[in-house]
């Protein structure tokens, strides 16, 4: 196999995933990952998990809290075997309210199939602190938020 074959046979993975967020099939999301999927979060190390099943049960509950979301790779790039992406998430929760994540995710990719993940999407912050704030707190703190004015509860 060339590596072009083997480029576009990842890519196409990642494309299959974007559709099947897109159309809302949670079969289809279920079937690009492997059984034994492993998902590392580094910025939030206990929400590691392994296992399609796992990503079915997350999917389940996103399509549901989120009836219209959209998913768009706005960037990727394919190594062999490993795809950087680039996300962004948008829809409406079931309040009305808005959903907007977005971040990268490197996957690995065995068999055409996401066989693990590196994931650092998260939520967008919309009106929170300028930069230098966010670095004097980063600095003053080690990144810890906040703490709640007295009598509020964390």
């Amino acid at each position: 196999m060339t590596d072009a074959a083997t480029t576009d046979q990842t890519a196409d993975v990642l494309a299959r995933l974007e559709r099947a967020v897109n159309a809302h099939d949670l079969d289809a999301i279920t079937a690009c990952f492997a059984a034994g999927y492993r998902n590392d979060t580094p910025a939030h190390p206990e929400r590691g998990f392994t296992g399609r099943d796992q990503v079915r049960r997350n999917w389940g509950q996103i399509l549901a809290a989120i009836p219209d979301i959209t998913a768009t790779v706005v960037r990727s790039a394919v190594n062999g075997g490993e795809i950087w992406s680039e996300w962004e998430h948008r829809g409406s929760r079931r309040d009305g309210s808005a959903h907007v994540m977005r971040g990268v995710i490197i996957f690995g990719v065995d068999a055409g199939l996401l066989a693990w993940a590196r994931f650092y999407l998260e939520p967008v912050q919309e009106g929170g602190e300028n930069v230098d704030a966010a670095v004097r707190r980063q600095v003053a703190s080690g990144g810890a938020p906040p703490a709640p004015a007295t009598g509020e509860r964390p």
